[in-house]
């Protein structure tokens, strides 16, 4: 042969050796023998030169080894025959005669030993005598008692010393060695890995095995067939056997160290990587998948010759052989297998791409690379007749199965592109018979280089095939297949018996049954409130189509192991049809709050997909797949607290969440992810009573059992469904769940009277409404199912009785036979006020709807949603604790949904209930608003709970309807008739109790006596009478509170509520009917509890305090003690904070309160009917319950100051809440501790003695450091008290609180210095001298030598001169803030201008007090310029600085304000003074300068024709030196404001004209950026004033006041009848409705600019171009197109402003 041949023939196949035992038996083994794998039968491997075959380490005839069958003539003599070396490699197949320490295979960890692993490890490791070990075993020593011995216990237990310390110590050489063990190591003893003979590397072992060798070459014989002699194999194997058993007796009696490491190795000994399952037998089944490196299971002979025997093979790859010959050796391998198992009648599969080496590696997966499957197909098809007699061809092709191609996948859970070809062989009875099948197999000659066919006759001989034609004897091969013959038949007959054995009977399993009840729970069906969360593997693609039910439940999460779920797996089957956000473990171990995870994730909106071994397109390495190990040591620490934080019960409650496995592969390792998951899962919920496990098959869930029996120590089959398939799953599930109660196409109205599709998918995008539909409830599976009267039932039963209203209940009332819903009086105003839709002329409009809390409010604006359904796109918020910005996003979202390029858009019709903050909401949808063009139009309807509806409709500025707990007469019929009917189709209507409050004209006089006949027997001590306390309490004082469902279970003591054996109703009967259950979707999804109504609790809770002798503050305090309230449970935050707001939350009027209080309601109560005592008792509960709260100690500072005047302890709680949580607002309440003391100390002190002025300077001066604290506090205040989070969205203001009381204690001050006998009234000279003092003159003046007592005060005020000099210029700064505050800046909502109004009478009222003090009389200044004639000027120029200050003219905010509450006369002297100021001044202060000019343009707006006025050049030449002067990076806002207002250019008059104009837009840049660094911190709450406009003149006369518009407007709303109040005023601007009147037209300028990238920008030509901010964002389009627009410019101190917008291609 040549080189090419002769590699190829040693590197193919080894010779099949068979032993003498095997030559005269059948191939029916022992038990011991069929389940000994096949590598471990010998040892000696190790320590000889091991095959380099690629592919066939097995002995077997070399028919694997020969070249392709073409290379060599058909007529080659049969009798050429080739001569091979046996390979040096030799399993031995002999059983043992008895157990040889080799043999034994025990679990690695000790702890897992049972007492038959103890006693067999006695006997055969330790040779410890049989009694000794006898007696162990009878005492029931397992491993996980023996690590815990001592050498004394094994003494107790009458075990001899000595083997007492060989025992001790042979157990800690193994506990030290299993540290050292990966947790994957821990697999089922079953599984392990066939050991390696590390034992046999001592010098004598290698001596034997060079002597083995020496015998294998001597003696092998020669072979014309190329088939060993089986004598002389079976001698050498004798020989060979025999020596390595000598060697082994002799270590084991004289070398102790020796056999203490084959112990240790025999000990530890199991695989490296898991088993892999095998593809079941004759099944074509695609879903199956290898993993590369795991192991298949070792070969074995045949059994009861169903059970199919296996045999490995490695094909040549590509780069060591060519595809032909890759494909010959394909054939070969596979026609001989199944020759052999034809003949030995057993069913076998023979695997290509798994390893064949003996050893550690044997059954390993490799996998082929395969470029195509058919030619593998076609070489199958094509050489099958070459390899079988014709007769025999057509019975071979019946049982011999095509290939199966089954895909690796790498160990990270990739798939890869190498695949394994299996081909099953099946010899049926009756296709076989008793024929026998030979083989025509081409040999190569040695002698002539080319093949021959020879005819070899296979039969399996154990784990292997062999030719029984190959012994060149021909009389023994005469024997032997006369043998054979006899054997076949015996085989054929035992074949044929098994399979009538083997029929497959139907199932009579239970599975179906046992799924449902895992599903249902003992119900009826498959709730669809139940939180599902799925942990899954991969899934075969072709298994995708039979998860549908994945589609029809509501999944919470999927934890997913499969890296490529996304691309083609399970996440994106699901995705073609629903929402799933990609997430990774690692997002749910942030230390964000429970709620802030589930806003950030978008749980219980939208299902969670969390890649737990990560994705395969990830980029970062963070989130690529792992391998098991690496996942164990980097992946599952966030896995574990990922599932700690999903199944906590403040996260999902137990009874409502079911947890489903779906395990399409099987799980082998002991270390494997997903039971990693398993594990977290069931030790975070205490068991597996929430748990459901559906395998593939019988298989998948054995092992998956046994894993979990071993980690848990717990039976799973009971939560196992393993003999149905996915269909059958699917299929049940989908037939179990609750019919639909939505149809199945859902329609939105569009243009046109037309229709649009709403998907699921899209529906789902939009988390944060719930959408109402044109064909809302109709064609729905629940109305043709026999349930749907029950459904009708409950349905009315539930609303009537106080639940929220839903879309059923107006579509029910439109049935035959039906009353048509009640609509209350108001209905009707309510629908007129939104339908006019064209006269509206700003994109979004808000309605309020103001109403008594429960009479019916809500459910009108429901009504009226259900009725414009077809005209408008209708929704509603159902999540209160949305960001505006979301929702408004999601509103725009519905509004053009389905839109392309069509003109026009049906308008969204929103209803919010109770929203804190509508203004931002609408503001948010302006911004994100799309094609104005388009005729946008949002309509907010704000539903808001209040007291007193008709004074709040009265207040609001914003269109609004009220309705009260008043019914009218025709109101009053409707409800009676509504009555008559419930009685006809209701058992008990009367307990309708909010439908009856309602008919009975909200009564109390009925509410009363319905509480106490219900509630009279309560035994307020009993589970039942707390919790029914608790909830009064709640729910009387938090409007919208509530308590979840598993938390008043917990409190009732129900344990059994997953299966609701019992139920809340039951146990709290008969008060239960006072309640409801509702679901919460706020925070997470839950059912929740609350009374029917708000006067049904107070009742209640009257019931409770009148007649059982509970006090509210017993209620309370047992409320702050019960720790069941505040453990994990769901809702616990809501309900935290519900509490927290009950003892805090004050009443204001300005929120729509009756009244203001200085306390919560529920203090102040107590406060009135038990004290003071109790209310401080109850909070100083409560701090300690909400230890971390702010809010609470400065409630109790508020308590002890207000109204105990216990300050001392006012102090202590207020510094306690300024060290939890430091504020503008506790430090107020410190200074607000400091001043009330102040107060208290003033009033006790008749006579103000020197020690009374002092301490009164001390609280003054701590009190004054706090206010300033707050001021400088309220610059960045954005940060709230964690337990106040129900306010959150609240409409932020600045906090003006600190500025207010430091102006209070100061003026406090003066008043008690005024009166200082120091300073008598009456003494002008003294009071001079106080004036001096107090502006920094010298204290010692003030002393009076005759008046000790005076002298002593005197000393007082020198020990606190700083302070007291620095009043003056400190209420100076405070009155210039504010004006600043109140004339640049105004409120975003309208209800902090109410709050602005009082803050501007404290402060007015102040600035008199202020005057009046340090003013100086005219009589005083004629006399100060008599005795200084010298000073005359100046003495004129501060004389008209005073006046000026009186008049709140002396700075540039207070001439601004003048346009609105000066007349002109007065303007013209303010005017004059400043004239004056100007001229004399002999300093020109940039300040003076810029109100001067200011002063120009207020007296020009006031009266035009005044002569006194500079002309508009000279003021703009003037204004130009100051910039110069000033520069662009000044604070002065005020100098850049003018030169928006003097220089702003126009068409007329452009930038060239005038050098002064040429830097315009670089001052507007100044003017924000200067603005910004002084009022950037109020701006969150406040917007910039414009208090100009642009008009069409020229000059002075193009600056048009604000306050002219306002004229105008007011003056054509009284010739129309209109009321011209502010509101009314503030309405028309708020609408824009303005902007239409013909006046307000001719006066303002109409700018023309572009609208560019979201901005508006005016072009004059040149570079001169000037960003111009819009009022209303909503204005602005998306889409960052490139427009022509027009506007009228205003301008504000931060930049000029666009109001009323319009697109030039639209005019």
């Amino acid at each position: 042969m040549d080189a090419k041949q002769k590699k190829q023939t040693s590197s193919s196949s080894c010779l099949s050796m068979k032993s003498d035992f095997s030559k005269d038996d059948p191939p029916y083994f022992s038990e011991e023998e069929r389940n000994r794998p096949f590598a471990k039968t010998d040892r000696m491997n190790t320590n000889f030169e091991k095959p380099t075959s690629p592919t066939s380490p097995s002995l077997k005839s070399d028919r694997s080894r020969s070249s392709p069958p073409d290379m060599c003539p058909d007529n080659t003599s049969v009798d050429e025959r080739n001569v091979t070396q046996v390979a040096a490699w030799f399993p031995v197949g002999r059983p043992q005669d008895k157990k040889g320490e080799y043999d034994l295979i025990l679990p690695p960890l000790i702890e897992d030993w049972t007492k038959e692993h103890v006693k067999d490890w006695l006997i055969v490791k330790l040779r410890v005598p049989q009694k000794i070990a006898q007696n162990l075993y009878d005492q029931e020593l397992s491993g996980a008692c023996l690590v815990c011995f001592e050498k004394q216990d094994l003494l107790e237990l009458d075990v001899p010393p000595a083997p007492a310390i060989q025992i001790i110590r042979q157990i800690e050489k193994l506990r030290k060695h299993s540290k050292n063990l990966e947790p994957s190591l821990r697999i089922p003893k079953s599984h392990t890995e066939p050991r390696e003979g590390e034992v046999w590397k001592s010098t004598e072992m290698q001596d034997v095995s060079g002597n083995m060798d020496e015998s294998v070459e001597t003696e092998t014989v020669s072979s014309d067939s190329g088939v060993q002699s089986l004598s002389s194999t079976m001698l050498i194997l004798e020989t060979a056997r025999n020596k390595i058993r000598s060697v082994i007796d002799q270590k084991t009696l004289n070398d102790t160290k020796l056999n203490t490491e084959m112990t240790d190795s025999a000990t530890f000994l199991q695989l490296k990587k898991p088993i892999c399952q095998i593809r079941p037998f004759d099944k074509n089944n695609s879903s199956i998948f290898y993993i590369q490196n795991y192991i298949l299971p070792p070969i074995a002979g045949p059994s009861n010759l169903l059970d199919p025997v296996h045999e490995y093979q490695l094909l040549p790859s590509a780069n060591e052989a060519s595809e032909r010959e890759i494909l010959y050796e394909f054939t070969k391998e596979v026609f001989c297998f199944a020759a052999s198992c034809i003949n030995s009648r057993t069913n076998g599969t023979i695997h290509f791409g798994v390893n064949n080496q003996p050893g550690e590696g044997h059954g390993q997966v490799v996998g082929h690379k395969i470029t195509s499957f058919s030619i593998y197909n076609e070489a199958f098809e094509s050489c099958l007749s070459e390899y079988f007699e014709e007769k025999h061809i057509n019975i071979a092709r019946m049982c011999i199965r095509p290939p199966n191609f089954i895909q690796v996948h790498s160990e990270d859970g990739t798939t890869s592109d190498k695949w394994v070809i299996e081909v099953d062989v099946v010899p049926t009875y009756s296709g076989m018979q008793e024929n026998i099948f030979y083989t025509p197999l081409s040999i190569a000659s040695a002698e002539k280089k080319q093949q021959c066919k020879t005819e070899c006759l296979f039969v399996r001989d154990g784990p292997r095939s062999i030719n029984i034609l190959a012994d060149p004897n021909p009389r023994i091969v005469q024997e032997k297949v006369k043998s054979l013959i006899d054997k076949v038949k015996c085989w054929a007959s035992a074949r044929k018996t098994a399979e009538e054995k083997d029929e497959k009977h139907p199932s009579q399993g239970n599975q179906g049954q046992r799924l449902k009840q895992l599903l249902t729970r003992g119900r009826n069906a498959f709730e669809n409130s139940l939180q599902v969360i799925v942990v899954t593997d991969k899934c075969h693609s072709s298994q995708l189509g039979h998860l549908d039910f994945l589609k029809e439940i509501k999944l919470f999460a999927v934890l997913e192991f499969d890296p490529e779920s996304d691309v083609n797996g399970t996440c994106s089957f699901y995705r073609r049809d629903h929402i799933a956000n990609l997430h990774y473990p690692r997002m749910y171990t942030t230390q964000d709050s429970v709620t802030a995870i589930i806003q950030k994730l978008n749980l219980f909106k939208q299902t969670s997909w969390v890649f737990c071994n990560g994705r395969v397109n990830e980029d970062s390495e963070t989130d690529k797949p792992l391998t098991p190990s690496e996942w164990l040591k980097k992946r599952c620490g966030d896995i574990n607290n990922m599932v700690s934080l999903l199944f906590n019960p403040d996260f999902l409650s137990k009874d409502r969440l079911l947890v489903v496995f779906i395990l399409h592969s099987e799980v082998t390792d002991i270390s494997s992810p997903i039971l990693e998951v398993f594990c977290a899962i069931y030790r975070t919920l205490e068991g597996f009573d929430n748990m459901l496990c559906i395998c593939k098959d019988s298989t998948v869930f054995n092992h998956w059992k046994q894993l979990i029996e071993r980690r848990c120590k717990e039976d799973i089959t009971n939560k196992c469904i393993y003999e149905l398939s996915l269909n059958e799953i699917s299929s049940t599930i989908s037939k179990l769940k609750e019919p639909q109660t939505q149809s199945s196409r859902r329609f939105l109205p569009s243009t046109g009277s037309s229709s649009v599709l709403l998907t699921k998918k899209d529906e789902e995008l939009m988390t944060d409404l719930d959408i109402l539909c044109e064909n809302e409830c109709e064609n729905t599976e629940i109305e043709t199912n026999e349930s749907f009267q029950e459904f009708k039932r409950t349905t009315e039963e539930d609303f009537y009785r106080g639940g929220q209203v839903s879309w059923w209940n107006f579509y029910l009332s439109e049935k035959n036979g039906s009353l048509p819903f009640i609509k209350r009086d108001k209905y009707n105003e309510l629908y007129d006020l939104i339908t006019p839709t064209e006269g509206y002329t700003s994109p979004c409009v808000m309605i309020n709807l103001f109403h008594h809390p429960g009479c019916g409010g809500t459910t009108l604006a429901w009504h009226v949603l259900w009725d414009l359904r077809r005209k408008f796109r209708c929704t509603v918020v159902k999540n209160n604790m949305a960001a505006n910005k979301e929702i408004a996003a999601q509103v725009i979202n519905l509004l053009t949904y389905g839109k392309q390029e069509q003109p026009g858009y049906v308008p969204v019709l929103l209803l919010v209930d109770n929203w804190d903050d509508v203004e931002g909401l609408k503001q948010c949808i302006l911004n994100v608003a799309s094609d104005r063009k388009q005729n946008l139009m949002v309509i907010i309807v704000n539903c808001e709970r209040t007291r007193f509806p008709d004074e709040s409709s009265r207040n609001s500025r914003i269109p609004n309807v009220s309705i009260t707990n008043k019914l009218s007469a025709k109101e009053q019929s409707l409800f009676s008739h509504k009555f008559q009917q419930l009685k006809d189709n209701h058992e008990k209507p009367d307990t309708f109790y909010a439908f009856m409050i309602m008919t009975n004209n909200f009564s109390e006089t009925y509410i009363t006596n319905l509480v106490n006949n219900i509630v009279k027997d309560i035994d307020a001590t009993t589970q039942q009478g707390r919790l029914l306390s608790f909830l009064a309490l709640l729910n009387t004082f938090v409007n919208g509170s509530y308590m979840s469902l598993s938390l008043c279970e917990e409190l009732l003591g129900i344990r059994n509520a997953l299966w609701k054996q019992e139920s809340l109703d039951d146990i709290m009967n008969p008060y239960s009917t006072l309640m409801i259950t509702f679901t919460v979707e706020e925070h997470g999804n839950y059912q929740a509890v609350r009374f029917l109504h708000q006067m049904i609790a107070s009742n209640c809770l009257d019931v409770l305090t009148q007649k059982h002798t509970l006090s509210l503050s017993e209620i309370t305090i047992n409320f702050l003690h019960c720790d069941k309230l505040y453990k994990s449970c769901m809702g616990k935050d809501f309900l935290v904070q519900s509490i927290h707001s009950m003892l805090i939350t004050r009443h204001r009027k300005e929120q729509g309160d009756d009244k203001d209080t200085l306390f919560s309601p529920l203090i102040e109560c107590i406060h009135e009917k038990e004290g003071p005592d109790k209310i401080k008792e109850v909070l100083e509960r409560a701090t300690l319950r909400f230890d971390r709260s702010a809010t609470l100690p400065q409630a109790l500072a508020r308590h002890f100051c207000l109204k105990e005047k216990d300050f001392k302890s006012a102090l202590k709680w207020a510094l306690d809440a300024q060290q939890k949580n430091s504020n503008s607002y506790i430090a107020d309440t410190v200074g607000q501790v400091y001043k009330s003391h102040l107060k208290k100390e003033i009033e006790d002190s008749e006579v103000l003695t020197p020690e009374t002025l002092d301490r009164c300077l001390h609280l003054a001066s701590h009190a004054v450091t706090a206010f300033q604290d707050s001021q400088e506090l309220a610059k960045k205040d954005d940060s709230f008290d964690p337990f106040d989070t129900r306010h959150k969205k609240r409409q932020t203001s600045y906090n003006t609180s600190g500025y207010v009381g430091e102006t209070e204690v100061i003026m406090i001050l003066l008043d008690v210095i005024k009166e200082l006998p120091i300073f008598a009234v009456s003494d002008r000279h003294r009071r001079d001298k106080m004036l001096q003092f107090l502006k920094g003159g010298q204290v010692s003046n003030l002393n009076d030598l005759s008046n000790t007592a005076i002298n002593q005060l005197v000393s007082v005020l020198a020990d606190h001169e700083k302070f007291l000099v620095s009043l003056k210029p400190r209420l100076k700064e405070i009155f210039t803030f504010f004006e600043n505050y109140f004339t640049y800046l105004k409120p975003r909502s309208q209800e902090r201008e109410t709050a602005d109004e009082r803050n501007k009478r404290k402060v007015s009222e102040s600035f008199k007090k202020y005057m009046q003090i340090f003013s100086i009389s005219e009589e005083e200044k004629a006399s100060e310029k008599a005795s200084k004639p010298n000073l005359s000027l100046r003495q004129d120029i501060v004389d008209q600085r005073c006046y000026l200050e009186g008049k709140r003219a002396d700075s540039f905010a207070g001439l601004l304000q003048c346009l609105y509450d000066r007349g002109w006369q007065e303007m013209e002297h303010i005017f004059q003074k400043w004239q004056f100021i100007f001229d004399n001044s002999p300093h020109k202060y940039v300040s003076d300068t810029v109100n001067f000019i200011l002063a120009n343009i207020v007296v020009h707006s006031l009266k035009p024709s005044n002569k006194l006025l500079i002309k508009y050049e000279e003021l703009v030449s003037l204004l130009n030196e100051v910039l110069q002067k000033e520069g662009t990076h000044s604070n002065l806002t005020e100098l850049y404001y003018l030169s928006m207002l003097l220089m702003w250019p126009t068409k007329d008059q452009g930038p060239e004209s005038s050098a002064s104009y040429k830097n315009i837009s670089t001052y507007i840049t100044s003017a924000k950026k200067s603005f910004h660094r002084r009022f950037s911190h109020m701006l969150p709450a406040r917007n910039a004033v414009a208090h100009f406009f642009l008009g069409k003149s020229s000059g002075l006369k193009r600056i048009v006041p604000k306050v002219k518009l306002d004229q105008i407007v007011s003056k054509q709303a009284s010739n129309s009848g209109q009321s011209s109040q502010p509101r009314n005023l503030h309405h028309l601007w708020q609408s824009g409705a303005v902007w239409n009147e013909p006046e307000i037209q001719k006066k303002l300028l109409r700018i023309k600019g572009t609208s560019e990238n979201g901005d508006i920008y005016v072009n004059y030509g040149g570079n001169l171009k000037m960003l111009v901010r819009p009022v209303y964002l909503g204005d602005i389009r998306s889409g960052y197109s490139r427009e022509e627009v027009s506007f009228y410019l205003g301008f504000t101190m931060e930049g000029p402003v666009a109001y009323n917008i319009k697109y030039e291609n639209e005019q």
